[in-house]
C-alpha cells in the first residue's frame, strides 16, 4: 500500500545520474519536494512525462520546491537518458538494493520489477500533502501537481 496523505515521508539515500548522493532529509526545512517514481528510462510514457516536467521546470524546481524523479534504472542509464533528453533535475537510481525506496513508498510492482507511477508532494516538514498512484501505462496530469503545490 502506498504512503498516504498525512504520513511522514520515509527518508532515503539514493545516487543521482551524476553519482551524487541525495537524501530526502536534505530538503527538510528548506524545500517542498515533488517525489516522482517512474518505471523505466527510455520508455514512451516515462519519457513524455519527464520531458513535460522539463518543459515546465520553473513550477517544479525553484526556491520553494525540488523535483526528484526515481526509477529502478542504474545511474549509468539515467546519466545517458538525462543527457539525451536535456533533463536538468535529479534522476535518482533505486537500482540497488533493487527497488528498496520504491517498496518503502508502496509503489514497487514485484511482478514487473519496477516502480509504478507514484507521485508524492512532501512539505518542508517531511509530511506527505498530496499523492497519486497510476498504473504503468497511465500518464499523470502535471496540472494536478501544480494545483497541489499551490496549496502549500
Amino acid at each position: 500500500m502506498a504512503i498516504q496523505v498525512g504520513d511522514k515521508a520515509p527518508d532515503f539515500e539514493l545516487r543521482d545520474n551524476h553519482g551524487a548522493t541525495v537524501r530526502l532529509s536534505d530538503f527538510r526545512g528548506e524545500k517542498n519536494v515533488v517525489l516522482l517514481f517512474y518505471p523505466f528510462a527510455f520508455t514512451g510514457v516515462c519519457t513524455g512525462e519527464l520531458c513535460a516536467l522539463r518543459d515546465n521546470l520553473p513550477s517544479f524546481v525553484n526556491d520553494d520546491t525540488q523535483l526528484l524523479a526515481v526509477s529502478n534504472d542504474s545511474i549509468h542509464t539515467l546519466r545517458v537518458f538525462g543527457e539525451q533528453e536535456g533533463l536538468e533535475y535529479p534522476l535518482l537510481s533505486d537500482f540497488w538494493p533493487h527497488g528498496n525506496t520504491s517498496r518503502g513508498y508502496g509503489v514497487f510492482d514485484e511482478e514487473k520489477g519496477c516502480a509504478v507511477r507514484g507521485t508524492f508532494i512532501i512539505d518542508k516538514e517531511g509530511v506527505v500533502r498530496w499523492t497519486v498512484v497510476n498504473d504503468l501505462p497511465d500518464a499523470r496530469d502535471l496540472n494536478e501537481y501544480v494545483k497541489a503545490l499551490d496549496t502549500l
